[in-house]
């Protein structure tokens, strides 16, 4: 990659598609979403669109888990920010963080997320969002402790809602890593977002 780095539109291996060149049933299903809550799209699902049934599927999956979750908007901003810390995620990161901060969340702890630092006054959600996430992440599971606290502040759909959501925005971070999906113009700077070493 020599001196570029991923989000960059010069590695970008899966640009968007052109309109006179997208199927009919590509055409529907960028309509469809593009009514529906997001306004627009773009990001993951531009390389998605290579596979218009599974792209139609995971945004009605998407949707839910963003707009319709049981652990709240807020919380569920904050927790997409550790996924894409996890997988080092420039176009997830552009997205989410400035939607994070205008629902709360501190600066100083999108900083210390994106320095892969943990971050200092999280609030109670905040606090058992990340333990949570950080453990699965590293353990693939939970252990009886963490998931007792998960489960005594969410409920049981709560459980399931946040793990859903933490396996749904990392398979948009491996699709757009894998693809190189170029962050938009208009995006916030990421540079913070460096990837992390082995």
């Amino acid at each position: 990659m020599n001196d570029l780095k991923l989000g960059t539109p010069a590695l970008d291996r899966m640009p968007p598609i052109p309109d006179d060149q997208m199927s009919g049933e590509q055409k529907r299903i960028m309509d469809e979403i593009a009514a529906g809550p997001r306004g627009r799209i773009g990001g993951p699902f531009i390389p998605l669109m290579r596979s218009p049934e599974l792209m139609d599927r995971l945004q009605k999956v998407g949707e839910y888990l963003r707009f319709q979750n049981t652990v709240g908007y807020r919380n569920s901003e904050f927790a997409v920010l550790i996924v894409a810390r996890h997988f080092s995620q420039p176009v997830e990161w552009a997205i989410h963080r400035p939607i994070a901060e205008k629902e709360g969340i501190l600066p100083a702890t999108c900083d210390a997320i994106a320095e892969g630092r943990r971050p200092d006054g999280m609030t109670d959600d905040e606090t058992l969002i990340y333990n949570v996430l950080e453990e699965l992440h590293t353990n693939r599971s939970l252990s009886d402790v963490t998931y007792q606290q998960l489960l005594k502040r969410f409920g049981e759909q709560g459980v399931i809602d946040l793990v859903a959501h933490y396996g749904y925005y990392s398979l948009l971070a491996m699709t757009m890593n894998v693809a190189r999906t170029a962050v938009p113009a208009n995006a916030i700077s990421v540079s913070e977002l460096k990837s992390i070493p082995g």
